[in-house]
């Protein structure tokens, strides 16, 4: 079923579709009135609805039913991930938002090989495949990606979260399996580096800020594999799969 996250409540028993929601709908969808299609306000709520009438600019649609979103995990994931080069963070949005992702934080690590000067066509550009990704796989919540930050700030915030995982790739003591032994909490952090690794200074401010050190097994992963792998092993973790 065609679906659509909108910003606005519903007025008279009517949710519209305006800008490009509304040429979606009506020219590449060609939905018709009649036609059932899922509204969701990208906070937790799914709209079941019909469509009533299709317009050039907006097409109404009338709510029959509302319901929390069944799709969300029972946790608040935050994947904070170290810029990576190229156009490996296109891929790490897509893949974490279809995981289950709330929130995507990308920051500057020491050892990061991309370190562009300007970031904002980029942030909009994820938070483009951030909304595409979570429209596709039918997500309730619309995912956050945020500004670039410093690594000092990403451990900071990755501190608050009840879960707060350090991926290091020198942890030889701490697997991810027994760091998840004793219980996922409501909001975990994974903290993701760059393509040269963490440097040791990092992992010491990352132990002081209270981020457990984990392993992600006994071979080095891309960039770009580590978030997924931690994404569906906390997923499961925590009794989402």
């Amino acid at each position: 079923m065609p679906r659509f996250f909108v910003a606005a409540r519903p007025q008279d028993g009517l949710l519209m579709l305006e800008g490009e929601n509304a040429h979606h709908a009506s020219r590449v969808l060609r939905l018709r009135p009649g036609d059932p299609v899922t509204l969701c306000d990208g906070k937790g709520t799914d709209y079941d609805c019909v469509v009533e009438r299709v317009g050039r600019e907006a097409v109404a649609c009338r709510v029959q039913d509302c319901h929390p979103a069944r799709t969300e995990p029972k946790q608040r994931l935050v994947l904070f991930m170290a810029l990576p080069k190229g156009d490996k963070m296109d891929f790490i949005v897509q893949k974490s938002v279809e995981l289950g992702a709330s929130e995507i934080v990308p920051y500057l690590s020491k050892n990061c090989v991309s370190r562009p000067e300007k970031t904002d066509k980029k942030v909009e550009r994820w938070r483009r495949i951030a909304a595409e990704a979570a429209k596709q796989c039918g997500r309730g919540v619309l995912p956050e990606v945020g500004t670039v930050i410093s690594f000092e700030q990403a451990v900071m915030r990755a501190g608050l979260c009840e879960t707060a995982l350090f991926l290091y790739e020198n942890e030889k003591q701490t697997g991810l399996r027994e760091a998840l032994a004793d219980g996922v909490g409501n909001s975990v952090a994974l903290l993701v580096g760059p393509e040269g690794g963490f440097a040791p200074e990092e992992a010491e401010t990352a132990a002081d800020a209270g981020l457990k050190s984990v392993s992600l097994g006994t071979r080095i992963l891309r960039c770009e594999t580590a978030p997924v792998a931690a994404l569906a092993a906390v997923l499961y973790a925590g009794g989402n799969m």
